[in-house]
C-alpha cells in the first residue's frame, strides 16, 4: 500500500484528518454488492410508526447513519425501537412521550427528518419541538411548505431560540392543499399529518417519487384511506386510528445507481443485488444512451442487475434533472462524473436543487474539463434561471483524472468524489468520509468487495482492517 499521499502536509481547512480514506485510482471495480431499503424511504417509515396503536415491523432496513439519527429520536419520544438482525426493527410507540428539549437539540444539524415528526407528535401529544435542521448544503430546502401546510391543517407554529414549537389547539382537519412545487418532503409531510386528521385532505401538486408511493402503500397497510389521482392529485381520507404495518421497503435506487456510475467511470463490473429495473427506468435508459451496459435478473432473492463499461468510448448525452419521472437529481452527481470519460460535449441542466453542481469544482481540480453555467440549458428555463445560480454543467471529454485531495460537501456528491478517485491514476485522500455513512451502509467492505484499493484512518472506524493490500470485511 503506497504511503506517498499520507506524505502530503494536512491543511488547515480540512475535516478532522482521523476522518479520511487514502484510495488508489486506476482499478476497474469488479464484483457485487447488494442495496437494501432505500434511505428515502426507511428513515420515513420509521417516523410513520408513531403513528400506529400496535408496534410495527420494518424490514431490510439498512445500518446507515440517517436510521441511527432517526432511532435516537424516536427513544428520545418513548418510542421502544428493537433491532432484531438482519436489517429488521420493532417499532413500538405504545409510550410516546414529550421529548426533553436539550437532548432533541443534541441531533439538530444531523438530519432533516426532525420536520416530519411534525404530524405524528400533533396527534399523539398535541404538541411538537422540531429543532434546527441539517442535512446536504445543496441548494435552498425551505421548510415554508411544511409548515403553511401544517397551518392550513390547524397548526399554530411558534418560533424560539432553539427551534420551532407547534400546537394543534383544536387538533388537525383536512384541506385543500396545493404545493408550488412536487416536494417530497412537504409531500410526506402531509401524508404524515393527514391521515389521522378530522375530514379529507387534497393535495395537488404532489410528488409521485416511487418512494412516496411506497410510504403510501405502508400508510395503507395501517388502516390510511388515500387515493393517488392522475395530475399528481392525492386525497386522504382521515381515519380515527391507525394500527401498526409490517413492511419490506424498496430497494435503494439512488444507491443502485450510485454504484452502476462507478462501474462506468472505472470501465468495470459491478452486479448490485437488489436493484429492480422499475425503479430505474429513467437512469438505464440515459446509461444505455451514454454506452453503458446492463442485465436484469429478475430473481425474487438474489435478482438484481448488472451495470458495466462494454470498451471503446463512452458518448456524450444531453440531459435535465427533474421530478420523478424524470432524471432525478440524485443520479445527476454520480453521472457527471463517469461524462467526464465520455468522448464529446455532454450537457446536464438540474433543475431541482440551485446549487448541486458545486461538488465539480474537485473534479476540476483533478483534470476535468467542466465548465458551470447560470443560464438554462435544458429544452425549457427552469426556475432558476434567472436567480444568478450556476445550474447548468458542460462536461467535455474524455479527461484523465489524477489523484488529489477531495473534501466531501454532501452524500451523493461525497460519493461521486470517491468515484473521481477511484477512476483517476495515482492516489486521493478524500475527507469527510462520515457523510458517506449517512445513506450508504458498509460503504468501506462494499469498495473492498469491488476490489477497490483503500487506506488511511477511517478504515478502522467502519470496521474493516488491512489484509494484503485491499480493505476487507473483519471477520
Amino acid at each position: 500500500m503506497s504511503a506517498e499521499p499520507s506524505a502530503r502536509s494536512f491543511d488547515s481547512s480540512y475535516p478532522d484528518p482521523g476522518d479520511m480514506l487514502v484510495v488508489r485510482g486506476g482499478t476497474p471495480l469488479c464484483g457485487e454488492i447488494r442495496v437494501r431499503g432505500a434511505k428515502n424511504l426507511v428513515s420515513k417509515a420509521m417516523v410513520a410508526a408513531l403513528l400506529g396503536s400496535t408496534p410495527s415491523t420494518l424490514y431490510d432496513v439498512p445500518a446507515i447513519r440517517d436510521v441511527e439519527v432517526v432511532t435516537g429520536l424516536l427513544r428520545l419520544h418513548g418510542v421502544r425501537v428493537e433491532p432484531l438482525g438482519d436489517g429488521r426493527l420493532v417499532l413500538d410507540p405504545a409510550n410516546v412521550e414529550t421529548a426533553d428539549v436539550e437532548e432533541l437539540n443534541v441531533h439538530a444539524g444531523a438530519s432533516r427528518i426532525p420536520i416530519l415528526f411534525c404530524g405524528p407528535l400533533l396527534h399523539r401529544l398535541g404538541r411538537a419541538f422540531i429543532p434546527d435542521l441539517g442535512g446536504c448544503r445543496i441548494g435552498g430546502r425551505p421548510i415554508d411548505f411544511h409548515l403553511d401546510a401544517l397551518r392550513e391543517m390547524g397548526a399554530v407554529v411558534d418560533k424560539t431560540a432553539d427551534g420551532l414549537v407547534l400546537t394543534a389547539p383544536d387538533g388537525l382537519h383536512g384541506t385543500t392543499l396545493a404545493l408550488p412545487y412536487p416536494s417530497v418532503g412537504a409531500t410526506e409531510q402531509v401524508l404524515l399529518a393527514a391521515v389521522l386528521a378530522d375530514g379529507i385532505t387534497e393535495l395537488h401538486n404532489a410528488a409521485v417519487e416511487p418512494e412516496i408511493t411506497d410510504l403510501i402503500a405502508l400508510l395503507q397497510k395501517m388502516g390510511a384511506l388515500i387515493t393517488a389521482h392522475t395530475d399528481r392529485l392525492l386525497r386522504i381520507e382521515g381515519v380515527p386510528a391507525l394500527r401498526g404495518y409490517s413492511h419490506r421497503p424498496l430497494p435503494d435506487r439512488l444507491e443502485a445507481a450510485s454504484w452502476a456510475c462507478a462501474a462506468l467511470a472505472t470501465r468495470g463490473d459491478v452486479l448490485v443485488r437488489g436493484a429492480r429495473q422499475a425503479d430505474l427506468m429513467t437512469f438505464l435508459n440515459v446509461y444505455r444512451a451514454v454506452g453503458g451496459e446492463f442485465e436484469v435478473d429478475d430473481d425474487p432473492v438474489d435478482g438484481g442487475i448488472r451495470f458495466w463499461h462494454p470498451g471503446g468510448d463512452l458518448g456524450a448525452v444531453a440531459l435535465e434533472t427533474d421530478v420523478h419521472p424524470g432524471f432525478m437529481t440524485d443520479w445527476q452527481q454520480p453521472l457527471v462524473v463517469a461524462l467526464t470519460q465520455a468522448r464529446g460535449l455532454s450537457i446536464v441542466h438540474e433543475t431541482v436543487y440551485e446549487n448541486r453542481l458545486g461538488f465539480t469544482d474537485a473534479l476540476v481540480t483533478m483534470g476535468a474539463t467542466i465548465q458551470v453555467y447560470s443560464a438554462c440549458l435544458g429544452a425549457t428555463p427552469c426556475r432558476f434561471g434567472h436567480g444568478g445560480y450556476r445550474h447548468s454543467a458542460v462536461i467535455s471529454g474524455p479527461s484523465k483524472l489524477q489523484g488529489n485531495d477531495l473534501v466531501i460537501p454532501d452524500l451523493r456528491g461525497g460519493f461521486s468524489h470517491f468515484i473521481a478517485a477511484l477512476a483517476a491514476e495515482g492516489s486521493s485522500r478524500v475527507f469527510g468520509v462520515h457523510l458517506i455513512d449517512r445513506g450508504y451502509e458498509d460503504f468501506g467492505a462494499k469498495l473492498a468487495a469491488l476490489g477497490a484499493t483503500v487506506d488511511g484512518p477511517a478504515y478502522e472506524r467502519a470496521g474493516l482492517r488491512l489484509a494484503g493490500g485491499p480493505l476487507e470485511a473483519a471477520r
